[in-house]
């Protein structure tokens, strides 16, 4: 072999090499970014407490419905169920709230309006151990009910109270089938009097102690209408049909949006090059055939002028 092909050979090793290094860092550099962590749906259990912080009723359960609750709930406790892997940074708003209605039931309750409302933020700390004791799970408290009302267990920091702006929503109103609160968790509706107080009747007015003069004979006789001629019977209020059922309801909330990322979790997207891509051996491995390549390319140019 001449000088001339030895030389040509080695540069097109050397150029070989580096194409082959090269490749697969571009390739890297274009994949694909993904964020860390993300937080998903989360289970509610809740329970009824008293005064003491002792259960009331059934323990710890995630089962949803109106009228469950054999009393009204003036206090609840409530936690993430087990068994979840919630991340760090991750919240779940849980709220409960109180409405007077105008009836005992979802579907006489009519017109409702907010009397009292709270809001607890549930995180990975809030996930039920196997050690209960060792626990002290978010309490929420409203007034209790003195007339006919509804309580609502829900999954977000909304107050539907049907005022505008935010954090606001419309007030829940069967005959207009405003079905709120949303993510609704459990509810109760009950009560045994009106929340509006009866006006009381107007006295009667005692006899007038002045004498009704006698009827003039003059006076024409009241007229009689044709017996063909019939009132009208009253119009019928437009009542719109009840709903078909109540609100659905689900133990499962989804995560507050504008939590900010916690700080373990605020790094840059890391790029993807594949399923666990070791891309720390590639680039080790990329920097020696560079190496290499830029060597071979050096002994020929030696040669060249030799």
């Amino acid at each position: 072999m001449t000088r001339l092909s030895r030389s040509r050979t080695s540069a097109t090793v050397a150029a070989t090499a580096f194409a082959a290094a090269v490749i697969p860092l571009l390739g890297a550099t274009a994949a694909s970014a993904t964020p860390v962590g993300g937080c998903q749906s989360a289970t509610v259990q809740y329970r009824i407490v008293d005064a003491s912080g002792k259960p009331v009723d059934a323990d710890w359960t995630s089962q949803g419905g109106f009228h469950q609750w054999s009393s009204a709930p003036g206090t609840v406790e409530v936690r993430l169920a087990p068994g979840q892997d919630v991340g760090e940074g991750c919240k779940y708003p849980v709220s409960l709230a109180e409405y007077t209605t105008e009836g005992p039931n979802w579907y006489t309750s009519g017109l409702q309006t907010l009397v009292d409302h709270a809001t607890v933020y549930l995180t990975a700390a809030d996930v039920a151990a196997s050690d209960d004791s060792k626990q002290t799970y978010q309490k929420l408290s409203v007034k209790s009910p003195d007339c006919y009302g509804q309580i609502d267990l829900y999954g977000d920091d909304v107050i539907y109270d049907g005022k505008s702006g935010d954090g606001h929503g419309p007030a829940p109103y069967q005959p207009g089938n405003v079905v709120t609160p949303y993510h609704l968790i459990a509810a109760w509706n009950g009560g045994d009097k009106s929340c509006t107080p009866e006006q009381p009747s107007s006295p009667t007015p005692p006899p007038s102690s002045e004498t009704t003069p006698p009827e003039s004979p003059s006076s024409p006789p009241a007229t009689t209408p044709p017996a063909d001629e019939t009132t009208p019977p009253p119009a019928s209020p437009s009542t719109p049909p009840p709903s078909s059922s109540t609100p659905p309801t689900t133990p499962d909330v989804p995560p507050m949006q504008s939590t900010p990322p916690s700080p373990t979790s605020s790094k840059p997207p890391l790029a993807e090059t594949g399923s666990s891509a070791p891309v720390g051996p590639i680039a080790g491995g990329a920097a020696a055939v560079i190496a290499l390549g830029a060597a071979a390319l050096y002994a020929a140019r030696r040669t060249r002028r030799s």
